[in-house]
């Protein structure tokens, strides 16, 4: 039986869009696909040296266009996490602080056969780092630039992919602070792409967890591509809340990543202590720019030194040890 997607759109504007998609990664919603008119303005621009024409027919269709996109199941569950985003958006108008533009949403539903083809098109390798190189596992066999190691994904239509600028600013902190037989704990692993690079680059075991349960089969899929078995699991659930996810994750890490957001890290950081071993490393990222000071006096309050502050694209990664 084929399997149905809803493709949402939400418009918005320019001045909104990093606000919004921290708004919708918060109620578990990943794999954002953004439009905006002024990129394809700006890449038209700086094309034109090697372009002959521009296709007019493009530009008109995407004038006054800026949304985001993302898809969900076209069933109860898909339809209950689409019903969460949209009732959430009027107080999210009230409280952001900048124009968000219309905020309609609107529908479109797919077959998995069609979107899964058109978005392989869109999806090529890619380096990041020194040292690794993004594949899809589909382009298994392509040749990977020397000295780098591939990382085979395929995030399915809902996990991250690796390109977003929180999730390339977590893979360079795993590959600069990721040592022989470290052992990992990867918190909202999602596709599973952290703790599976850290494991190609060396670490000896790894565990995941993530509120969203279907995680665990995406993110076990992406390890298989890569060899990897049963020195990586994957756990459904809260460690923030749930005491006996806590007791089942129990241990002491050598690094301990968590790339999610704001409102989320904050709480984290109340618990995240416990896990890491002496001189363990904690790295965090999915921080928006303006929320960072809000992260970092968390860290501090809960007893964390800060190593090394990154940012791209608007994005906070924070590196950190837990102070002596």
């Amino acid at each position: 039986m084929d399997q149905y997607w809803l493709e949402v759109s939400i418009d918005t504007v320019t001045g909104c869009m990093d606000e919004l998609a921290a708004y919708l990664t918060g109620r578990g919603i990943v794999g954002l696909v953004f439009e905006d008119e002024n990129d394809l303005n700006d890449f038209a621009d700086e094309q034109k040296p090697f372009w002959d024409d521009v296709d007019e027919s493009l530009i008109e269709s995407r004038k006054g266009v800026t949304r985001i996109k993302f898809y969900v199941t076209d069933d109860e569950d898909g339809r209950y996490r689409l019903d969460d985003v949209t009732a959430g958006l009027e107080g999210f108008r009230q409280r952001v602080g900048v124009e968000t533009g219309t905020l309609a949403v609107s529908t479109v539903t797919l077959r998995e056969e069609d979107w899964s083809s058109n978005w392989k098109k869109y999806y090529q390798p890619f380096p990041v780092g020194e040292r690794l190189y993004v594949v899809p596992e589909w382009m298994r066999g392509e040749d990977v630039p020397e000295g780098r190691t591939p990382l085979y994904l395929n995030p399915g239509l809902i996990f991250g992919t690796g390109s977003h600028g929180t999730t390339r600013l977590c893979l360079e902190g795993v590959e600069k602070y990721v040592e022989t037989d470290d052992n990992v704990l990867d918190l909202g692993t999602g596709s599973g792409i952290l703790a599976i690079a850290a494991l190609c680059l060396g670490a000896k075991t790894a565990k995941g967890c993530d509120i969203d349960p279907k995680a665990s089969r995406v993110a076990q899929e992406n390890a298989s591509f890569n060899g990897i078995g049963e020195e990586f699991q994957v756990y459904a659930g809260d460690i923030i809340t749930d005491i006996a996810m806590q007791q089942k994750l129990a241990g002491k890490y050598d690094l301990v990543l968590a790339n999610i957001i704001a409102d989320v890290i904050i709480p984290l950081t109340d618990v995240v202590g416990q896990f890491l071993a002496e001189d363990g490393i904690f790295l965090t990222s999915g921080i928006i720019e303006h929320r960072a000071e809000d992260v970092e006096a968390a860290l501090l309050r809960n007893g964390f030194a800060i190593l090394e502050t990154r940012r791209k694209d608007g994005w906070v990664a924070y590196t950190c040890k837990k102070a002596n």
